[in-house]
């Protein structure tokens, strides 16, 4: 089926379907290939994994058995943080490449900048240049992180993924990345149903206005903040509702409605947790 999702273009002039499908936590092997079929075949050509979500061999094997060829999918894997460090981050790579059953990645992220990410860096840089990842970036970076990166690195990020959702917009981030052609993609994209901004007043109002949900106003928010999308489900219909996006637009005044939802709120870990990315460094024994 032919689903009209635009592509952006990294600053290396390679392009990333800006809708996907996440994976995050689904560990059923069934429930896991189920989804990504069903997105395959809804249309999506975008899969976001990691190594730590542990289901990269299922979304490697799901993609063999759709029947689409793997070069016209994007697929996304991310290094975790007790893999950091020049050599480790070479060896994490080959795993994934491994479990997911490809010789190359379209998109390998930094997941959390725990300590030794510039070496990690260097090995992806190295993996870029030998043609291995089409496309190198981080996840979970603040400013000072990418400060820190791009002073330290050749080749700058070209893509950050963040928590992101109408609660907690990252409008500083944001303007930072677009002001260094860093791409913002967005993890959460629908507050991970930590509460229940789905049934705010505003978007209720805008779903009626377009005859469409709640999520897929916040969907279309996403996408006219120029930003890349990848909500997670395993529901096949949800699957199916959340690309029917590219079919309408938000006017300036419904981007300023959905701004007043900005309360600064971070439902996830902050990358400047500490503790957080000390203790998940340490290799489990």
């Amino acid at each position: 089926m032919a689903l009209n999702v635009p592509n952006l273009k990294f600053h290396n002039g390679a392009e990333i379907p800006q809708l996907g499908l996440g994976v995050y936590l689904v560990k059923d092997k069934e429930e896991l290939k189920t989804s990504v079929k069903t997105a395959l075949e809804v249309g999506y050509r975008h899969v976001d994994t990691a190594m730590i979500y542990g289901n990269e061999t299922f979304v490697g094997e799901a993609i063999k058995e759709s029947g689409v060829d793997r070069k016209e999918i994007f697929i996304t894997s991310k290094l975790w943080n007790y893999d950091h460090g020049y050599e480790e981050t070479k060896a994490a790579f080959q795993a994934s490449l491994d479990r997911l059953g490809t010789d190359y990645l379209d998109l390998y992220l930094i997941h959390w900048p725990s300590a030794h990410y510039i070496e990690s860096w260097k090995a992806m840089e190295e993996l870029y240049k030998a043609g291995k990842i089409k496309a190198i970036g981080v996840s979970n970076f603040q400013i000072h992180h990418l400060e820190d990166l791009m002073a330290h690195t050749e080749i700058m990020p070209m893509i950050n993924q963040i928590e992101t959702h109408p609660e907690f917009p990252q409008n500083e981030l944001h303007d930072f990345m677009k002001q260094h052609n860093i791409l913002h993609e967005a993890w959460g994209p629908l507050g991970q149903g930590k509460r229940d901004l789905l049934s705010q007043p505003v978007l209720v109002e805008l779903a009626k206005k377009y005859n469409k949900t709640p999520a897929q106003v916040v969907l279309r928010w996403h996408v006219e903040r120029g930003e890349v999308v990848i909500p997670k489900s395993v529901t096949p219909s949800r699957i199916k509702e959340n690309s029917e996006i590219f079919d309408f637009s938000l006017t300036q005044d419904d981007m300023e409605k959905i701004a007043t939802l900005n309360t600064g709120t971070r439902y996830a870990t902050s990358p400047d947790d500490e503790e957080f990315l000390r203790k998940t460094s340490v290799r489990p024994q």
